[in-house]
């Protein structure tokens, strides 16, 4: 069976939109979506990237692209005015509950996706970021204990260094064996190297 490993954060809007056409596309391949969470920021210190945003011109077009892309696929998105999210907290909440609950999982990635980009929400602010996770059904508590953990935060430093590792600068980045493809415009792409 073939693969695709999808590299994200919940920060990018341009993993958001791959995260909502990845399932099927590989449910339609017959092909597992391998998700890998992995802290944008510390990819781009790594690598000397920068998101494109720091462009104003620039992240200003972008966010009218990625508006062209959501019409195309059919899913809400808004721009979050309080863009940019440090995710620090939400990515070692992804790589936590894939240790600790994978079955969670899914939930989890909906709630923060949708929090950002559907329901643009400031999860800069620790009490909304409570809020999202209680009305998705998990324990704040049990949560601030998960991303809290030493195992926890060393499991995504090693995530995103296997990034870098991997040659990867952003994200969305998707692997189909050893082609890699960078940004959720490459999903055609993906599609190709699936069939």
């Amino acid at each position: 069976m073939k693969t695709v490993d999808f590299y994200f954060d919940f920060g990018s809007p341009a993993a958001y939109l791959a995260w909502t056409q990845l399932p099927a596309i590989c449910k339609a391949a017959g092909a597992k979506l391998v998700y890998k969470p992995i802290l944008l920021g510390g990819v781009f210190q790594a690598t000397g990237n920068r998101a494109p945003i720091t462009v104003p011109t620039k992240g200003s077009y972008l966010f009218t692209d990625l508006g062209r892309y959501a019409q195309r696929y059919g899913v809400p998105m808004e721009m979050n005015p309080h863009f940019p999210i440090n995710t620090l907290t939400l990515m070692r909440g992804a790589v936590g509950l894939q240790l600790r609950e994978a079955h969670r999982f899914d939930i989890y990635t909906r709630a923060m996706f949708n929090a950002i980009w559907v329901t643009p929400q400031n999860l800069n602010d620790p009490a909304v970021v409570s809020a999202v996770l209680q009305e998705a059904g998990f324990d704040p508590g049990a949560f601030m204990a998960l991303i809290g953990d030493a195992e926890v935060k060393e499991a995504l430093k090693t995530a995103t260094q296997a990034a870098v590792d991997r040659q990867i600068f952003g994200a969305p980045t998707m692997f189909v064996g050893d082609q890699m493809f960078w940004g959720q415009d490459r999903l055609d792409f993906v599609k190709e190297a699936l069939g």
